[in-house]
């Protein structure tokens, strides 16, 4: 099986240089999107990630509070919406079959209960490392994590629609993932087979700068974990795209990535 992927804009950002490039880039700041990816093919639409809330007003507000400059807040017009975003290519969230989400992050869990239909992706170490029971202090407070909604959803209405993914899994036929860590206990690597090779789709690096000049992610777990991830990155990917470039839309015109 051979997908089409396509990605999309939610929102734009800007944080401080080291949050990238981890002990560098000091005095700059760096913009940042929350893209969220459709993949399509053998009669299946599948995002990759929900997008940010609806209401962005606690977010902003716990991101303005810690790094202390507007521009830090999400920016987002009304057609950056995911719901709007999939009205203008003809589909509704209800056509929505699959949702993969990585990491357990508002910005990419918070419209996870909109999308009635979907079975639901998370890494199941993620779920019980980075959310159910962390053994380590978090520095993201639950709620930002997976939203009170969302959590409710999951726990209570769609518990029959979440899949608990192991660290190494096929998803769908030409669809795997496999656990990325780096970044978060919740962060995976979706590989998906496409006319253009296997397209590798991940929150591990936030710019190609990461993989390409070797510049540690700011805003990471584990050294060891990036040089192997981002070695296999490397290695299994014909095309890797991080949740966060705008160079995606560069490298991709229109987004398409395949």
């Amino acid at each position: 099986m051979r997908y089409k992927v396509r990605a999309f804009n939610c929102g734009t950002f800007v944080v401080p240089g080291p949050e990238v490039y981890w002990m560098s880039h000091w005095n700059t700041r760096e913009t940042m999107n929350v893209i969220v990816y459709l993949v399509q093919g053998g009669g299946r639409n599948i995002l990759i990630n929900s997008g940010p809330p609806q209401d962005l007003s606690v977010i902003n507000k716990a991101w303005l509070e810690a790094f202390g400059y507007p521009e830090a807040q999400i920016l987002r017009g009304d057609d950056q919406l995911p719901q709007n975003i999939l009205a203008a290519h003809s589909l509704r969230e209800d056509d929505i079959s699959m949702l993969i989400v990585t990491p357990l992050q508002a910005y990419a869990t918070a419209n996870i209960h909109r999308f009635r239909n979907a079975q639901i992706c998370i890494s199941r170490r993620g779920w019980i490392e980075d959310f159910q029971a962390p053994t380590y202090h978090q520095h993201v407070p639950r709620h930002l994590r997976i939203p009170p909604e969302v959590n409710n959803y999951l726990q209570n209405e769609a518990w029959d629609k979440l899949r608990l993914v192991a660290d190494e899994e096929e998803i769908v036929p030409g669809i795997r993932v496999f656990w990325a860590g780096v970044h978060h206990r919740s962060s995976m690597a979706v590989c998906i087979e496409t006319a253009r090779g296997t397209v590798i789709l991940t929150d591990c690096f936030f710019k190609y700068g990461n993989i390409e000049e070797g510049f540690y992610l700011g805003v990471m777990e584990s050294m060891m974990e990036a040089d192997s991830t981002w070695k296999r990155l490397r290695k299994e990917g014909d095309i890797i795209a991080s949740i966060y470039d705008p160079e995606v839309f560069n490298r991709h015109p229109g987004g398409i990535l395949a």
